[in-house]
C-alpha cells in the first residue's frame, strides 16, 4: 500500500488553526502516522519538516520531540523515525490495552450522546463498505473513525488519551497485518459486536465484547505478524536507501 510522505514542493502545507504552529505541525504529523503515511523507512528531519510547512526550524523540532516523547517516533543521528516494534513490544501494548479498554468501552456505552451514536453509525457503514470492497486502507480509516467516536464519549480524558496513544503505536504494524483477509474479517466482526453494544448503551456488554475483541484481534495479529517476520528472515536483505521525509 503506497504511503504519502510529506511533499517536496515550493508551496508549504496549509494547516488548520489550533493553538500554535508547533501544535499544528504535531497534530498533522500525528494524523499522518495514524494513517500509516509515514513508515519505518521514512526519516523525519527537522529542517526538511520546517521547509515543508513553511516555518522556521524550532516549531518543527518541538513537534518532532513531542512525538518522540509520546512514543510515536524515536530520535536517531539523522533525524526521527517510526519505532520498529518487536513482538515483545507489541505484546506489552496489547496487555496495557486489555487492562484499559474494556472499562473505557463500558463508560462510553453509558455516556454516548446522539451525535456520537451517529458518528459510530457512519463509521460502521464505512467498515462494511471497506470489507465488501476488500479495501484494507479504507478499513484502517473506518477503524480510526470508529475508535475516535467512542473514545470521544469517555469522560476521563487521560484514559481516552492513553488508549489512543497505545493504539497508535502499533498502527504501522497493523497496516501490514490488515493485508490479510482473515484479519480484516476479525476486525470488522469485532467492530460490529461493539457497535451493537454501544447502540444498546449497555456498559456490561460493551466491556465484555471489548475483551473478546481484544483477544481475537491480538491472536489474529500475532499469527499474521509472525508469518511476516519469518518471511522477512528468509528473504535477502534490501539494499534500498531509507526515504527522506520530504520525498
Amino acid at each position: 500500500m503506497p504511503r504519502k510522505p510529506l511533499p517536496n514542493g515550493d508551496a508549504p502545507i496549509r494547516l488548520s488553526k489550533p493553538d500554535s504552529l508547533s501544535e499544528r505541525i504535531h497534530g498533522d504529523l500525528r494524523a499522518r502516522l495514524q494513517r500509516c503515511e509515514i513508515g519505518p523507512d521514512d526519516r523525519l528531519v527537522d529542517t526538511e519538516i520546517a521547509a515543508a510547512y513553511g516555518t522556521s526550524r524550532m516549531p518543527a523540532r518541538e513537534a518532532l520531540l513531542r512525538l518522540a516523547n509520546e512514543g510515536y517516533l524515536v530520535g536517531t543521528t539523522r533525524g526521527f523515525t517510526v519505532p520498529r516494534l518487536t513482538l515483545d513490544d507489541i505484546s506489552d501494548i496489547f496487555e496495557v490495552r486489555r487492562l484499559l479498554e474494556p472499562r473505557a468501552a463500558a463508560n462510553a456505552a453509558r455516556d454516548l450522546d446522539d451525535a456520537a451514536r451517529r458518528e459510530l453509525t457512519l463509521a460502521i457503514e464505512e467498515t462494511r463498505a471497506a470489507l465488501a470492497d476488500d479495501d484494507a486502507e479504507r478499513l484502517i480509516g473506518a477503524n480510526i473513525r470508529f475508535r475516535a467516536a467512542w473514545l470521544g464519549a469517555v469522560r476521563n480524558a487521560r484514559l481516552a488519551t492513553t488508549i489512543a496513544r497505545f493504539v497508535d503505536h502499533v498502527q504501522t504494524v497493523r497496516l501490514g497485518t490488515l493485508t490479510d483477509r482473515v484479519t480484516r474479517k476479525v476486525v470488522a466482526d469485532g467492530l460490529e459486536t461493539l457497535y451493537d453494544a454501544f447502540m444498546r448503551r449497555d456498559p456490561a456488554v460493551a466491556a465484555d465484547r471489548m475483551t473478546q475483541f481484544m483477544a481475537s484481534a491480538e491472536q489474529a495479529f500475532f499469527k499474521v505478524r509472525k508469518a511476516q517476520l519469518e518471511a522477512e528472515r528468509r528473504s535477502p536483505p534490501s539494499t534500498s536507501p531509507s526515504r527522506e521525509s520530504t520525498r
